[in-house]
């Protein structure tokens, strides 16, 4: 059988991939820039946009105290996903639970948008900041595990 660059094939013709550890590999400094300035396009907008809302003060907290709640779990579910990855152990209930609160943290700004007494393209905007910041977060926190990773190696 002929060697394909992502695994060899195997008797039905699919690819059989190549589940050997890699090489940790330092992200790149234009994806170190965009995933920060990402992170921080998504959180400023977000905040930004709650400054200027006219929405009760506990309205503005609740949208706040979830995006901070996302941000913070987005990040358990990347260090949990990276530790198991790495061999490092990570309990089931912590791995199911920062799945559970990255969830949480989406279904309930997307009940509070729902009930929300804004107009359509305000719940979009915070709701595309939201995702924004959330995927943001998760890329620099894997970038800051390769840098980290990396100098370990080099050791």
């Amino acid at each position: 059988m002929s060697k394909d660059p992502s695994g060899e094939r195997n008797s039905f013709g699919s690819i059989k991939l190549n589940m050997e550890p890699r090489q940790n590999q330092q992200p790149s400094s234009a994806f170190i820039a965009a995933s920060w300035a990402a992170l921080f396009i998504g959180v400023i907008a977000f905040l930004v946009g709650l400054w200027n809302a006219e929405m009760q003060l506990n309205e503005k907290g609740y949208y706040f105290t979830v995006l901070m709640f996302g941000l913070f779990s987005a990040i358990s579910v990347q260090k949990a996903v990276r530790d198991q990855m790495e061999g490092i152990p990570v309990t089931n209930i912590y791995y199911g639970l920062s799945w559970f609160s990255t969830l949480l943290s989406i279904v309930l700004l997307t009940v509070g948008l729902w009930n929300a007494e804004l107009a359509k393209s305000e719940k979009g905007f915070y709701a595309m900041s939201f995702i924004l910041s959330l995927f943001a977060a998760i890329a620099v926190q894997k970038n800051t595990r390769d840098i980290k990773a990396r100098q370990n190696n080099e050791q």
